[in-house]
């Protein structure tokens, strides 16, 4: 299977997408943002950090990219587009998925692991699943996740929820949730489940020794069900 990572001046969490990725068995390409063509690909990621610095809103440059035409084209064609953190922001502003992402409740940039409970498995990127709580990583200032009423029944009865943060028995209260996010929504779907949007890091728990492997079952589950 084939993937591509979208690089972005002020990307960080590239490289480590790059691995991840290519541990589990995808064929990854790296692509600079400036490029207008995407390689042949089943997966296109947009990866973690500060684009551009975060000027103007988080991800609303990087949105205006001269690749984004294509992730955006790609996207609604039906290809598989996954955006974490920085990503799930450009997402959100190059009108991918909905609503918007604000600032942390507490006004606090948040780097700590959580945990997120699987609401929907029927999708490609959670398919066949085995664990419906797993342990990420956050490292963000603006992950908290707002959408109007109307767009949060729209949401809910499209099943668009992807994850929501919970504590480690799957329970979601206001104590858990670590930046605001309405109805402690932690990643969504567009409505053809087909763009995944979230802020919590698979990517950075796929070393049993070194953070955890709960990545590494994401990773290798998202890998079969696309073969």
């Amino acid at each position: 299977m084939k993937s591509s990572v979208i690089t972005f001046p002020g990307s960080n969490c590239d490289r480590d997408m790059d691995v991840a990725l290519t541990k589990f068995g995808f064929k990854n390409k790296m692509v600079w943002h400036n490029d207008q063509e995407l390689p042949k690909s089943d997966l296109i990621v947009l990866p973690g950090g500060f684009s551009y610095g975060d000027y103007l809103r988080c991800g609303s440059m990087a949105s205006k990219s001269k690749i984004m035409n294509s992730v955006i084209n790609f996207a609604k064609s039906g290809g598989l587009v996954m955006g974490i953190c920085n990503g799930f922001q450009i997402l959100v502003e190059a009108g991918l998925v909905p609503g918007v992402l604000l600032r942390n409740k507490y006004l606090q940039f948040i780097c700590k692991n959580v945990h997120v409970k699987v609401d929907n498995k029927e999708n490609t990127f959670f398919k066949n699943l085995d664990k419906k709580v797993l342990e990420f990583h956050i490292a963000h200032n603006e992950g908290n996740y707002f959408c109007t009423n109307d767009q949060l029944k729209e949401i809910e009865d499209n099943n668009q929820v992807a994850i929501y943060y919970c504590d480690q028995n799957g329970n979601t209260n206001d104590q858990i949730n670590p930046n605001g996010s309405i109805k402690n929504i932690a990643g969504i779907f567009n409505k053809e489940k087909n763009v995944l949007g979230m802020m919590p890091h698979p990517e950075r728990m796929i070393d049993e020794s070194l953070s955890g492997e709960d990545g590494s079952i994401f990773f290798k589950n998202l890998l079969n069900n696309i073969k």
